[in-house]
């Protein structure tokens, strides 16, 4: 019996499940609603199924039906894309969707413009960008939800592997008034006066606070955040110093002040920046010329936030 459905209208299908509606889902695929709503009338009228509710104040909610099909279905599209990867590799061709997670401290800095020119390199590939702490990396990583990330050596455990790309040292971000903002170096010590702003994320606030270790004193963390863009706004507006890796590409805060990066000197351990994924034998074509544009262009001195005076090239 010949199928009277398509991928496309499975793909549709996901997308309002997920999404809870048929609007969301049009904006998250880029289709009109009225061609997602065909699509999914196809869909019940084909299996002789409901596969949604329909309310119109929650919207629509799938049924216990609609639950069973959206998880064979999901399994359906991804078989779906193995199919082209399958493709790929036995021509030889960069095609097919590559997931690919970024930590968040340095992912608008850094994924955007790696991403747009790989995508214009290979133009049958099409990158889902996800910005993530260490901790979600790991986890998405080994679930086989990202193929592979752009992210710092922190704790990496033994079951991935990471690939070093680049050393960036440590330095402190303080406000132009801040009474070190004229220093040349700082070492940990002279930070014992002064308020920290610590950028609270798994892995990178352990990171941090290890420049104390042998010291005899404790840092003073007056404000917390997981959000790069509000520690340097903090710093900005007088409320501590931070400490960071990644080179901001201004002197501006987000809300337009002036920000000073002195380096840090002394015994303090750069971040490693590179590119993690799980073992595998057998990686895609895809992959592997990722990762090759990855390199090239740490190698090439553009990619912004990472080049600074000292700085070393792995």
């Amino acid at each position: 019996m010949p199928f009277r459905y398509t991928l496309r209208q499975l793909e549709y299908f996901v997308a309002v499940g997920r999404a809870g509606s048929i609007a969301a889902a049009s904006e998250q695929l880029n289709v009109s609603s009225p061609s997602i709503s065909a699509a999914i009338a196809q869909l019940e009228v084909e299996f002789g199924v409901t596969l949604f509710v329909r309310e119109h104040a929650r919207g629509l909610t799938l049924t216990k039906a609609g639950h069973k099909f959206i998880e064979r279905t999901e399994i359906v599209l991804r078989e779906a894309e193995l199919l082209a990867t399958l493709a790929g590799e036995i021509t030889g061709k960069v095609q097919g969707i590559l997931s690919v997670g970024c930590l968040v401290t340095f992912a608008q800095i850094v994924l955007p413009g790696l991403r747009r020119d790989f995508e214009q390199c290979y133009p049958e590939v099409r990158i889902e960008q996800r910005e993530l702490n260490q901790a979600d990396i790991f986890s998405q990583l080994r679930r086989a939800d990202l193929d592979v990330a752009l992210t710092y050596d922190l704790d990496i455990p033994s079951d991935l592997e990471f690939q070093p790309l680049h050393d960036l040292p440590p330095y402190v971000l303080l406000g132009e008034d801040h009474a070190l903002a004229e220093r040349s170096e700082l070492t940990i010590s002279d930070l014992r006066d002064s308020p920290m702003v610590l950028l609270d994320l798994p892995f990178s606030a352990e990171y941090f606070l290890s420049f104390f270790g042998d010291t005899d004193f404790k840092p003073n963390i007056a404000e917390r955040t997981a959000d790069m863009s509000v520690m340097r706004s903090l710093v900005a507006n007088g409320y501590g110093f931070s400490i960071a890796n990644i080179r901001p590409l201004n002197t501006l805060s987000p809300d337009g002040k002036k920000l000073i990066c002195v380096p840090l000197s002394g015994d303090v351990r750069p971040m490693r920046l590179g590119l993690l994924r799980a073992r595998a034998e057998n990686e895609t074509n895809t992959l592997k010329t990722f990762v090759y544009h990855c390199a090239k262009a740490v190698r090439s001195g553009t990619l912004p936030g990472l080049y600074a005076m000292n700085d070393r090239m792995l």
